[in-house]
Order: structure tokens, then sequence, then C-alpha cells
């Protein structure tokens, strides 16, 4: 579930609502037929910096890949995705000292 705070701005709101509704169409690519099950933007989400130069055989294009949300937001993710289950097993606090507040 998606909960923005009242922090976030209509701009951010609107990118956000933007992104759900690219989602979307993507899902009807697929559900119609349009792109595999297996080998689709979703399931390779996010395309990282190697992936992009490396040779290309995937049924969508390179650009849609490189710029989903358009290139005017592009965010370069140095990992494919986090392990989870990792993260919350490892714990790791990157925090400052208690001290430090002092």
């Amino acid at each position: 579930m998606v909960e923005p705070t009242e922090s976030e701005s209509q701009v951010e709101l609107d990118r956000f609502i933007d992104a759900m509704l690219a989602i979307r169409a993507e899902i009807q690519r697929v559900a119609q037929g349009e792109w595999p099950l297996e080998d689709n933007p979703l399931v390779n989400a996010p395309h990282i910096q190697q992936e992009i130069v490396s040779e290309w055989s995937h049924p969508y294009s390179r650009e849609l890949a490189v710029f989903p949300a358009g290139a005017e937001h592009k965010y370069w993710p140095r990992v494919k995705r986090l392990d989870d289950v990792y993260g919350d097993r490892n714990l790791f606090c990157s925090c400052v000292p208690i001290g430090d507040y002092a």
C-alpha cells in the first residue's frame, strides 16, 4: 500500500501517479501478449547501466528500458534489486553514534 504524506508536493504526487499509470500500461501489454510474461520491462526492472550497454535481446526497446518515465526524471540504479530478506536478517545501522548528538 502506498500512502504519500502531506509533505509531498503536487508535482511529486503527479509524477507518482504518472508512474503508476505507465506501469499499468506495461501490465496491459503483457496481458495482451505483446511482451512475454518472463521477459518484459516489469520483470527486468530496474535496468542497470551494465545491461544497457551490453548486447540487447529483449522484446522491448532499449530506450524504454533506459527511460521508463522519460528522460527528464532519469535515475540510474547501481544494483538490480535489493535482497530484502538479507537486509532484514543482517541489520546495518549507518547512524552516527549516540554520543555525537550530545
